[in-house]
């Protein structure tokens, strides 16, 4: 076969040629098990039940990531074309980057206690459908790609970059991706004017020309609004704890009661000496299916927490950011009082879930600009860059609807005492 096309709602028509040794790896890699898993890991968790549209999957990102690692590379090489050299390394370590999620995404490492960049790493290192390929295009490229993944080590910076940084091509696709998916306008990205403003530095790093500067600042806003509007969103909030007390229940239970099949048992009782077939076998299908089955023969306090996803009768979710540590964990056991005498189970219902955005790192591998004379930090050419370095954080009291009123009358009492 001469070429294969993927028709993608972003992107457009992602061809791939057999004749270039490098696209060709990518097709095999595509081909094998472990990468079509993906079709059944959902790219944002459970976030569907907050954004209906929420059903992209990791297999569909991954091969956005892969063609905008192309195009940028496609760039960069104007000005070396040396790069080309590691074409194989770049589009391998761009499809591959996600291969490790377990089922639900990042809800699934919430959940399970697992790193999908650990799981990427070691499937690279050890399982024969993705090893051969990457080894007989060219001997270390197992490891090269394993080791960028894992470690973000390279030894071409640019490669790097593209893989893994501030403006790397993760992070563009999956801004545009679930933007698009979720049905919200805050990704819109001038994807264009970012890859024709890449460029080289004299050290070979990255680096952006400064026509690129305002396209550089929107995409930067735009990722600040998504955390804030899609991944941080307080149902997303919500699902994410009510999923992990599930695991978390489950495990607890044990064995004795709680009904798993033989790979289910593993990644509940002895997640820690998982194989790859362990691994690979659990994905949106198969842990979706224990909830469900949990949900209607399961110990009662399991199926309490599976009906509430399942059925998507999910817990309110209280804004807590401003208060300290002492207070949140005050305000935490009111609720359990009061939930109790509800007639519900405290501590089944009941949680704090708190994020940190860190917005973008001057420091950790941050963006430079070079107009071919003057190199210069990003966030000193541009004052919006460096507002945005500021970390926040926010946290959520999470409590049924029973005990909403007197909570939430306990934190506006709370609000006018700050204000007063």
């Amino acid at each position: 076969m001469g070429s294969r096309t993927y028709h993608d709602p972003l992107h457009g028509a992602i061809r791939l040629d057999q004749e270039q040794p490098a696209e060709a790896l990518a097709i095999a890699l595509i081909d094998t098990a472990p990468f079509q898993r993906l079709r059944r890991i959902r790219q944002l968790g459970p976030a569907y039940l907050t954004f209906h549209g929420a059903e992209s999957s990791r297999f569909t990102h991954s091969l956005g990531v892969l063609d905008l690692a192309r195009r940028a590379l496609r760039e960069l090489s104007r000005f070396r074309p040396e790069l080309e050299q590691h074409a194989g390394l770049l589009l391998a370590a761009a499809l591959l980057h996600d291969v490790g999620h377990g089922p639900l995404s990042h809800s699934g490492e919430e959940m399970y206690g697992l790193h999908h960049e650990t799981w990427s790493a070691r499937l690279i290192r050890e399982h024969p459908s993705l090893r051969e390929p990457l080894e007989r295009y060219a001997p270390g490229t197992a490891e090269a790609v394993a080791d960028l993944l894992e470690h973000g080590r390279s030894p071409c910076p640019a490669i790097k970059a593209l893989v893994s940084s501030q403006l790397d091509c993760d992070r563009l696709d999956y801004l545009l991706r679930d933007s698009y998916s979720t049905g919200t306008r805050y990704g819109q990205l001038d994807l264009e004017r970012i890859l024709s403003s890449l460029t080289l530095a004299p050290d070979g790093s990255l680096a952006l020309h400064p026509k690129g500067l305002m396209a550089v600042e929107h995409y930067l806003v735009v990722r600040n609004l998504m955390y804030r509007s899609v991944y941080n969103h307080r149902l997303n909030v919500v699902c994410n704890w009510l999923l992990s007390r599930c695991i978390a229940v489950a495990r607890q239970l044990g064995p004795q009661r709680v009904w798993a099949d033989s790979v289910m048992q593993r990644w509940l009782w002895h997640a820690n000496s998982l194989n790859l077939d362990d691994f690979l076998g659990n994905d949106d299908h198969r842990t979706g299916y224990h909830l469900q089955r949990w949900k209607e023969d399961g110990p009662n306090e399991l199926q309490q927490l599976c009906q509430r996803v399942l059925d998507r009768r999910l817990l309110k979710a209280s804004d807590v950011s401003r208060l300290s540590r002492e207070r949140r964990l005050e305000l935490l056991a009111l609720a359990q009082r009061l939930s109790e005498q509800a007639g519900l189970q405290g501590d089944l219902c009941c949680g704090l879930q708190s994020q940190k955005n860190r917005g973008y790192h001057p420091y950790r591998g941050g963006l430079r600009l070079w107009d071919g004379q003057q190199l210069s930090a990003l966030e000193q050419r541009s004052g919006l860059v460096s507002s945005l370095s500021t970390p926040t954080e926010s946290a959520w009291l999470i409590h049924p609807a029973e005990v909403a009123a007197p909570l939430r009358q306990q934190l506006a009492l709370e609000a006018g005492d700050e204000a007063s």
